[in-house]
């Protein structure tokens, strides 16, 4: 099969690339020569393509022959150079039109769990609206949605790590729940997805839902420590995330707070029962990506 990856440069990218390699033809399609030299270095052989996301003659020439597309493409901090609209909605309604004028069969579309049209969040009434855009086009779309995911050297890990060698750790709202998913486990599920052939939405977490506080101390006794964790308001990461947006690139913002406030609490079993699934316990999951 031949199967394109948008967004391929990330994390999830490739390790997709690195699994999808071993059976079907992939052709990873990023938006910068950057990321493309970076892709090569690590794959020489992978056939790589630069093209603006919210382009589809660009995209549908890129996508000629491919059978699926993993559309990767979204962000959780919007600046003056990247907005919600056009991470996502644009470059869905983009992807829609060009997988009709090129040979795509489906398109595999990774979200977050919360999105929805009705969300009061800008970032995911954004990734909800995106969701619209495909599930109504000619071209059949799957929608997975998942947590906050850890793999190893990737962002969210290396910053529970800090969190967790700590003498003391600070966090936003401690009794948040979080539901990690192991990153090799979303692999599994977009490869079942791709596998299958058929329409669907499924929601997907790690097995276990936790609070900030007990992840923290769960990572932490990897390396036999105990930090205090202190609890703060989630007000005040908002309003200083209010004056941080008069930057043209804010480190934070109050959208991705808000993303990463969201309480998760999934039923994985119909998820893994329909896809075949079985995922990696929290505690083998900490392990892996933090020591």
């Amino acid at each position: 099969m031949n199967i394109a990856i948008t967004g391929a440069n990330g994390h999830l990218g490739i390790r997709l690339i690195r699994r999808l390699s071993d059976n079907h033809t992939v052709k990873a399609i990023v938006r910068s020569d950057r990321a493309k030299q970076a892709l090569m270095h690590t794959f020489p052989d992978l056939d790589v393509v630069v093209v603006n996301y919210l382009k589809s003659d660009e995209l549908a020439n890129a996508l000629l022959g491919c059978e699926q597309v993993i559309h990767l493409v979204g962000i959780i901090k919007e600046s003056k150079t990247a907005t919600f609209s056009d991470a996502h909605e644009n470059s869905c309604r983009a992807l829609s039109v060009a997988a009709q004028r090129s040979d795509v069969k489906r398109i595999v579309y990774l979200n977050i769990i919360g999105a929805s049209v009705q969300s009061k969040n800008a970032c995911l009434q954004s990734r909800g609206h995106a969701e619209a855009i495909l599930t109504a086009g000619d071209v059949p779309a799957s929608i997975l949605r998942i947590p906050m995911v850890l793999g190893e050297g990737d962002y969210a890990s290396m910053a529970l790590k800090k969190n967790s060698s700590a003498k003391r750790a600070f966090t936003f709202r401690a009794d948040s729940l979080e539901q990690p998913i192991y990153a090799e486990d979303v692999v599994d599920a977009v490869s079942a997805i791709l596998a299958r052939q058929t329409n669907g939405e499924w929601d997907l977490a790690g097995i276990e839902s936790v609070s900030r506080r007990d992840l923290i101390l769960r990572a932490a006794s990897l390396f036999n420590n105990s930090p205090k964790v202190t609890s703060l308001p989630i007000s005040i990461g908002l309003t200083l995330a209010f004056f941080l947006e008069l930057l043209p690139n804010p480190p934070v913002t109050r959208a991705m707070l808000g993303v990463l406030d969201h309480d998760d609490q999934i039923d994985v079993k119909p998820t893994c029962d329909e896809l075949d699934l079985t995922l990696t316990s929290l505690d083998e999951t900490l392990k892996k990506v933090l020591t």
